[in-house]
């Protein structure tokens, strides 16, 4: 798999989700987005959540809800053609490599930092912010599946230059407590 044309790919359609859900929710106050995989490494979906949503959160709960894509309003919306194209295109290179553990090992790895390249990409040229005049909350994720605390930790300061990072960061080190 050529990852050079992958991350162009996962790029067109992050910008494409992004640009759809702010076309049809920008109203609700989009105030993040990510981008997630599987442990697998067959998907790559966008996700998007508003300030909105959050307004009718437990406030046990509220920061869960508010920094977790999985529970996000818009989870799995926008450049739904693309999305499902480069999802077809890993299953593809996934069927024609099963029987290579060492590949995906290294497969997953790629794909993944693909992703949080795209999300940094779009950070460093102000997609978002040109979009709705503020800063938003930027992650990659993978479900069902945890990053390495301290790789977590790399992902939040590498994609967010905000308040949303501090407050992320302060949320971590909740866990486990």
């Amino acid at each position: 798999m050529d990852f050079d044309i992958l991350k162009r790919q996962i790029e067109t359609a992050a910008r494409n989700a992004f640009l759809e859900m702010y076309e049809k929710h920008g109203a609700e106050n989009i105030y993040s987005f990510a981008l997630y995989s599987d442990e697998g490494a067959m998907t790559v979906c966008p996700s998007s959540n508003t300030v909105a949503t959050l307004q009718n959160i437990d406030e046990d709960d509220a920061v869960y809800y508010k920094y977790e894509p999985a529970e996000w309003t818009y989870e799995m919306e926008g450049a739904d053609d693309e999305f499902n194209n480069i999802c077809t295109q890993l299953r593809e290179e996934l069927e024609r490599n099963e029987d290579h553990d060492e590949w995906f090992n290294e497969f997953q790895a790629t794909l993944y930092s693909t992703c949080i390249e795209v999300l940094e990409k779009l950070k460093n040229e102000n997609f978002f912010k040109n979009i709705t005049g503020k800063d938003i909350f930027l992650i990659f994720t993978v479900s069902d599946y945890e990053f390495e605390k301290k790789d977590l930790k790399d992902i939040i300061i590498r994609l967010n230059d905000n308040e949303y990072k501090g407050e992320y960061l302060e949320w971590m080190d909740t866990w486990g407590n």
